[in-house]
């Protein structure tokens, strides 16, 4: 995606985003509100955007605390357009890749972490959160955007089946763990596939990949949960 497309302009409208904010998952406007709350971050700070993509949701919670930013993602053409895309904005951030269990960061390194959207798939998850918790100084913040099973999910793709966040976190031996529900996040998810799921795609692969996950998640809809995960690394006592 590395240009602008339809798909992009459908996610900018069913979630409330500006333009200059590229998404590459669904965190909405104001679901980002609440992560940027939840991260606590000061000036100064280090953030560790992992599984960033083409870096906006990054790029703007650094905006709006002025904490420096660090982010990671598998993909080295998601980390190109990432770079490229700071430099569009006039933003200083560092984009690198790296995998979510082996991000290439410091030991203690990291103020707050924020993954949207991103951490099922970690292989394997256990990693991911351990990778984490080695990352963050003591008294760092992690914040985590996914979707969890309910308790009646036949048909789930193994990645979203197996995603516990409370259970990966606290295995990782992080303190203060919270993990809440966000319906209200889902709605806005509805509206977005079932456009995906309703329009004609014609020739265009980007649409015929929207189109086709749109169909996808809403077969599994009500087997999954929306949620938001906070916890903190254990502080020196």
């Amino acid at each position: 995606m590395a240009e602008t497309t339809d798909v992009d302009r459908a996610h900018w409208r069913h979630l409330g985003l500006p333009p200059e904010l590229l998404s590459s998952s669904l965190l909405s406007w104001a679901g980002l509100a609440e992560v940027v709350d939840e991260l606590a971050l000061r000036p100064g700070d280090v953030l560790a955007d992992l599984a960033c993509g083409r870096g906006g949701y990054g790029l703007e919670i650094a905006r709006r605390t002025e904490a420096r930013l660090i982010g990671v993602d598998f993909s080295a053409e998601a980390i190109r357009q990432a770079r490229a895309h700071a430099d569009d904005l006039g933003r200083t951030a560092e984009f690198r890749v790296g995998d979510l269990a082996a991000t290439g960061l410091e030991s203690q390194s990291i103020t707050a972490a924020v993954c949207v959207d991103a951490i099922q798939f970690a292989e394997p998850p256990a990693a991911a959160y351990a990778e984490l918790a080695r990352i963050l100084v003591p008294g760092g913040r992690a914040v985590l955007t996914c979707w969890e099973p309910t308790d009646h999910a036949p048909d789930l793709p193994e990645r979203l089946a197996d995603v516990d966040l409370r259970a990966g976190l606290a295995a990782a031996g992080f303190v203060d763990i919270e993990v809440v529900d966000r319906p209200e996040w889902r709605q806005t998810e509805r509206a977005l596939w079932d456009e995906a799921a309703a329009l004609d795609p014609g020739d265009d692969p980007a649409l015929q990949s929207f189109h086709d996950e749109g169909v996808r998640v809403l077969q599994i809809w009500d087997q999954v949960r929306r949620v938001r995960a906070t916890a903190t690394t254990r502080a020196p006592s």
